[in-house]
């Protein structure tokens, strides 16, 4: 008996999902536009951390020493730095050696060789790069350089590249933001058009309803089919999102791959491809039950 009940309801529910054919229309363009913001809301977030660790992985900090600064006095500061738990590795540059690799650097440029020699002296400075073992450990060491304020330091560049990161992680959280703000939006007008598709199909079987009400059918055999549709609303846009998704970030992959070489989209929407079919069809049934719920719980007494 229970099996029958539910092939019945799951068949009248079908038969509510085709009758009302362009609100059923309306209604999943609604939930495709949400979830394809979701969707694009994953993403954005795994390219951001893909950028952030990349730049955060290439920055160093480089302290660069007064022009009279003894060499044996920056070799003294290299060996306490190197000491730090934090430090991985520093690379000292002496000014002949930046001089040298200033040169190679420019080699074909003309006006820069004539300007060193109109200059007539080595204007750089020697310079340590250190390295962290851990990102997040440079502003510890940029701290101990500053505690320790080494006469011979002319400045220390870590706290400029510090900035850069703090805005590009302002801008990825605002992005984030407004893109999780959007969602939520169309996922409001997605329950109150899903609403009012369920609610326009209860009007429309108010007869059959009333039959249903007099042979005394259950109220979960009543309501069941409205929770279908609504079931259904959200399978079909979870469905169609994904076959979206795929062709064109299968398009955009190797565009994104020019600016990112870290990151490969498509590569990453394969590997999660479960976990995301599992957040497309999670949403958009939870969305569409909702909806439903509330429409019967409003306009549907029994």
């Amino acid at each position: 008996m229970f099996f029958t009940n539910l092939r019945r309801i799951t068949k009248t529910g079908i038969l509510n999902y085709k009758r009302n054919g362009w609100l059923s229309t309306a209604t999943v363009l609604v939930m495709i536009l949400m979830l394809f913001v979701i969707g694009n809301l994953v993403f954005t977030g795994a390219l951001a951390s893909v950028i952030l660790s990349s730049f955060e992985s290439k920055v160093d900090i480089s302290v660069y020493f007064l022009p009279d600064a003894p060499e044996n006095s920056i070799i003294s500061i290299k060996k306490e730095l190197e000491t730090l738990p934090d430090v991985r590795d520093i690379n000292y540059i002496s000014r002949e050696a930046a001089l040298e690799l200033f040169r190679n650097r420019h080699k074909g440029n003309q006006l820069i060789a004539a300007a060193l020699e109109e200059i007539g002296e080595n204007p750089l400075q020697a310079s340590l790069n250190i390295r962290a073992k851990d990102p997040s450990r440079y502003a510890a060491i940029s701290e101990f350089l500053l505690q320790k304020n080494y006469r011979e330091i002319d400045k220390i560049n870590y706290f400029e590249n510090q900035q850069v990161i703090e805005r590009m992680g302002a801008i990825f959280k605002t992005l984030r933001g407004a893109g999780t703000f959007l969602a939520f939006f169309l996922a409001f007008i997605a329950v109150l058009v899903t609403f009012n598709t369920i609610r326009l199909a209860i009007y429309t079987m108010r007869e059959e309803i009333g039959i249903m009400r007099l042979v005394g059918a259950s109220r979960w055999f009543i309501r069941g089919p409205f929770i279908v549709s609504g079931i259904l609303y959200g399978a079909t846009s979870a469905l169609i999102t994904l076959m979206i998704f795929f062709p064109l970030i299968w398009l955009i992959s190797p565009r994104l791959a020019l600016l990112v070489p870290e990151f490969n989209i498509f590569q990453y929407f394969l590997d999660n491809l479960i976990v995301f079919a599992v957040l497309m069809f999670g949403g958009g049934i939870v969305i569409g039950v909702l909806s439903s719920w509330i429409a019967i719980r409003r306009y549907l007494q029994v």
